[in-house]
């Protein structure tokens, strides 16, 4: 007899093969109370969500993936000396992973469907070979989670979105600097990107 119950679970497996949820930037200087750049209380608030979501996508087969801003002290080169405060320096503990999620990483580091990697610039596809390992790994569809939801999120959105990814965003799992700016970025990539908001 069909078993429909075993036949959706293995829908899901195959389903999630295709897609990889991104974990963008939710280090210690976004999220910390103290932290240089930091979104505060909103984007603590996601650390469960977070971690739950990276449990659910490893559990159905799919990837997980942590672009991690990275940045040198008083780079004069870099566009954002200008506009920011010095953040996620290298080797600090400003740049460090956020609450639960550092030791969720820490235990799932070594897994074959899990990979932080550095990046420099506002989207994660900026100078990564982000795009080359998704399309080698049949990749198709993006699940975007961290900080900052109008800034380094919504850029690897727009990268995604002109490279022919799907999008979903978790509304539960971003966060960003003013409430007005969360609240034109999920229109944004509802409207423009013609993502899946949930």
């Amino acid at each position: 007899m069909w078993d429909n119950q075993a036949n959706t679970e293995k829908g899901v497996l195959l389903m999630r093969q295709t897609e990889a949820l991104l974990i963008i930037d939710y280090t210690n200087d976004f999220v910390a109370d103290n932290g240089a750049l930091t979104c505060g209380k909103p984007a603590q608030a996601l650390a469960t969500n977070i971690v739950a979501l990276a449990d659910h996508m490893l559990a159905d087969g799919g990837w997980v993936y942590l672009p991690t801003d990275v940045h040198q002290p008083h780079d004069p080169y870099h566009p954002e000396t200008n506009l920011f405060p010095p953040h996620n320096v290298h080797d600090t503990w400003g740049r460090a992973l956020y609450g639960p999620l550092k030791p969720w990483f820490e235990q799932h580091q070594t897994a074959a469907k899990v990979r932080q990697f550095d990046k420099t610039r506002y989207s994660a596809f900026a100078g990564t070979d982000l795009d080359l390992r998704l399309r080698e790994r049949h990749i198709t569809t993006l699940h975007l989670a961290g900080v900052c939801t109008d800034i380094c999120v919504l850029h690897t959105a727009v990268s995604a979105y002109n490279l022919g990814y799907q999008l979903v965003i978790h509304e539960n799992a971003v966060a960003t600097l003013t409430d007005a700016g969360q609240a034109w970025a999920l229109a944004h990539f509802k409207g423009v990107l013609g993502a899946r908001v949930i």
